[in-house]
């Protein structure tokens, strides 16, 4: 490994640098783009620059399908060597004992103590360290300076009143919305945030095995959904829109506030002058405290490789300070390294709320419970259809938490019983 080479002889190194004659890396990425191959791509160049005798060959899986076929090739035995590994995924790997502990590895790397504390605790999984993160996928609160002030809106709300009380006042304004409501798919995050926040804890599950969604808090936080839409606080399509829909919402002045993660930010940037907007925390409810979901992907190694320290030599070369800022910067994620936050480009207003939620106790960041077997296909699914239901006045905020708390509280009690 390079760190290795420091004090040896130029004999030496040559030596160990042709201990890595013909040594190719398969590298398998899963959350794929033409933009951000190119960035995995000029990142790599540089590694084998500076590890002559190593090759990485990138395989690209298109996302939608990336889950089917990782699975196919580890099952074939055409197994990776460095995988891209979705936070959805990582307990399955980790937990079936195919991906090697880093821990060591870490400890003895140059840029291992400035990782952060979350960045630690997010690629840890029962008690070990699989994943080095690249970055979070944190959900904060993007807001329109122009039409808050148009809409007599002084300060950008700090708590869920406040926050609806702005919307309704944006709303006002003729042909403006206060709020882009994402009642389509993909919109599982904002209800389990808001319901949370209302709530007053992120926690699944009471200590018996309980769902929690149906508990009289988080009723009233899919009640506050339901009359954010049903006020007119939110537009009337909004209840079938997905991603694409409430970013374009938001960077076409339609609607003042987007709840959203980094990632939104490069479409909005290439289409409102920086001075327009600005990113919030989420806003706290009744317990001073609110609970954005987080979400992450890293580079993790398989422990089938016949080459760990090169492997771990790549995954490091990814992850240095400055490897993950110019990454974070392109994919749209929070980096993860001590004093990533001094970098100018992350000193902008527009990032100034991720790093408050990352850095203040009131802001607790929320992970889904996706060691559930049917997460998926209730987010995807149950969660979809029923909350449209009710946006639509067809289903009351109980009944939808009923039926919520039914299946997920099954889930659990099977969950359970596999551990």
């Amino acid at each position: 490994m390079k760190r290795m080479f420091a004090g040896l002889s130029t004999a030496a190194a040559l030596m160990a640098s042709a201990a890595w004659a013909d040594t190719t890396l398969k590298l398998v990425e899963v959350i794929t783009s033409p933009e951000r191959t190119e960035v995995l791509q000029g990142l790599v160049d540089g590694f084998e620059a500076d590890n002559p005798g190593i090759t990485v060959e990138i395989v690209s899986l298109p996302w939608g399908q990336a889950f089917e076929k990782l699975a196919t090739m580890v099952a074939g035995g055409d197994i990776p060597d460095v995988v891209e590994m979705p936070d959805t995924w990582q307990a399955l790997y980790a937990g079936s004992r195919q991906l090697v502990s880093l821990a060591d590895h870490v400890a003895e790397w140059e840029h291992g103590g400035t990782l952060t504390d979350k960045a630690v605790a997010m690629g840890s999984q029962a008690g070990d360290f699989y994943m080095i993160p690249y970055g979070f996928y944190l959900r904060a609160m993007f807001y329109n300076k122009k039409l808050l002030a148009e809409a007599g809106v002084e300060t950008p709300p700090s708590t869920m009143e406040e926050f609806k009380a702005a919307s309704a006042a944006v709303s006002e304004l003729e042909g403006k919305s206060g709020y882009c409501l994402r009642g389509g798919p993909g919109g599982t995050n904002g209800w389990i945030m808001f319901a949370a926040t209302m709530n007053g804890t992120n926690e699944f599950f009471t200590e018996d095995g309980k769902s929690r969604i149906n508990e009289p808090g988080s009723v009233e936080g899919i009640q506050f959904m339901i009359d954010m839409y049903k006020d007119g606080h939110a537009p009337r399509d909004s209840v079938n829109w997905g991603f694409n829909e409430i970013v374009a919402g938001f960077y076409s002045g339609t609607c003042a506030f987007l709840d959203q993660d980094p990632d939104a930010l490069i479409a909005i940037a290439e289409r409102m002058p920086a001075e327009d907007f600005a990113v919030m925390p989420m806003p706290v409810g009744p317990s001073g405290k609110a609970f954005p979901t987080i979400g992450f992907a890293g580079w993790s190694i398989f422990s089938s490789t016949e080459h760990e320290d090169a492997s771990f030599d790549l995954v490091a070369a990814l992850s240095t300070p400055e490897a993950n800022a110019a990454w974070a910067k392109r994919v749209g994620v929070i980096p993860i390294h001590k004093g990533a936050d001094q970098d100018p480009y992350f000193q902008s207003e527009q990032f100034a709320g991720w790093f408050e939620e990352l850095n203040g106790e009131q802001y607790v960041p929320t992970t889904m419970p996706t060691y559930l077997e049917k997460w998926g296909y209730f987010g995807s699914t149950v969660l979809l259809e029923t909350s449209q239901e009710a946006l639509l006045g067809q289903r009351t905020a109980q009944e939808v938490a009923d039926e919520w708390a039914e299946l997920l509280t099954a889930e659990y009690e099977k969950w359970q019983a596999k551990q």
